[in-house]
């Protein structure tokens, strides 16, 4: 089967939903994504240039929009920056790019990539699995809704410990049982109501 952007963008839904709001990865997560203001973009970009490209357009769209709308933007781009370190590498010029267009202390790139690696764990650490997506993703983040959320919760530098513990306790067969249900959530179209 060849991927299809709705498939991509269903897929990426439902891990938004099962793993980053049903885990509780991100505590601020599910209030922009019950409101809809979480807005998704599938790149079909095949090259750097074209997904740099791609990134500058939606840095402009979401910082023109109310945040009340779209408050935050996951761009998923599978065809491109498969491999973790050449993605790692492209968020310098992400980061540059930010400050280039002028949104440096209004808007940030986060990251999620299938292979996801944090420094000194090994590939098959389940603490990994926090920032692991079906699709090499860029999510584009206001600065003043960081600010706000971490505000709201206390003790927000726990979360990054809290979600480590998480992903070890389910380990790898629960991480797997997850991502095979977020793939199946994407299969099944929704229910009519």
């Amino acid at each position: 089967m060849s991927l299809t952007p709705e498939f991509a963008l269903a897929h990426t839904r439902a891990w938004v939903d099962r793993a980053v709001i049903g885990l509780n990865l991100c505590p601020f997560a599910k209030a922009v994504q019950v409101k809809g203001q979480v807005r998704y973009v599938f790149s079909d970009a095949t090259d750097e240039q074209t997904l740099l490209d791609t990134l500058c357009s939606e840095m402009h769209y979401l910082a023109e929009r109310d945040p009340e709308k779209t408050d935050t933007t996951l761009i998923v781009h599978p065809f491109v920056l498969t491999d973790f370190e050449d993605f790692n590498d492209f968020l310098d010029a992400a980061d540059a790019a930010v400050e280039q267009l002028g949104y440096a202390g209004i808007l940030q790139v986060a990251t999620f990539h299938p292979q996801y690696q944090f420094a000194d764990t090994e590939p098959d650490d389940p603490t990994n699995a926090t920032n692991r997506s079906p699709y090499p993703t860029l999510h584009l983040l206001r600065e003043e809704s960081v600010d706000r959320a971490a505000a709201a919760f206390p003790d927000a530098e726990s979360v990054f410990e809290v979600n480590m513990q998480t992903m070890a306790t389910l380990g790898a067969e629960g991480i797997a049982r997850l991502q095979a249900q977020c793939e199946e959530d994407a299969r099944t179209p929704p229910a009519e109501i």
